[in-house]
């Protein structure tokens, strides 16, 4: 069966992540989550909980592999022997951005792109939302993978 590779940022990891990975999982042999990085940008968590929370989410998946990577997502697929990756698609002007991203990686890498669309009832749910509701001492128990809210919260806001 196929791997397919399932790159972002992940910043925290959200239902709406694990809604994605679940349904891709469910359709190949092998799902690699990429914490994708940009080593001159920091982001709100480090990529080592990143990769550690996103462990965690995906235990209950024996297909799913979690790693970080700090390059192209194209050398990442390469690297990996992959030939498609997933991305999520919510209807909140994704789309634009993805078919750009989608173009670059088919031409940069022979790298195809499968877009799927996120489900209703997770659809308005993002790492930015999640980050902003923590940052004003909001619960994100709702938006987060089941037991993971206390963690994120500490690795976000060092509480």
């Amino acid at each position: 069966m196929h791997k397919l590779l399932y790159p972002g940022s992940f910043d925290p990891v959200t239902r709406g992540h694990m809604d994605v990975i679940e349904r891709a999982s469910a359709l190949c042999g092998e799902l690699i989550v990429a914490v994708m990085h940009n080593p001159d940008k920091r982001g709100a968590m480090a990529v080592s909980d990143r990769v550690r929370l996103l462990e965690k989410a995906c235990a209950h998946l024996s297909n799913v592999r979690v790693i970080a990577h700090g390059g192209l997502l194209v050398d990442c697929a390469r690297e990996n022997g992959i030939t498609a990756v997933v991305r999520g698609i919510r209807p909140l002007g994704d789309f634009e951005s993805e078919y750009q991203m989608a173009q670059v990686n088919r031409m940069l890498g022979g790298v195809e792109t499968l877009m799927m669309t996120t489900s209703e009832s997770l659809a308005s749910i993002s790492s930015s939302v999640v980050r902003q509701i923590l940052s004003f001492g909001g619960s994100v128990g709702h938006l987060v993978p089941p037991g993971l809210e206390e963690e994120i919260a500490e690795a976000i806001m060092g509480k």
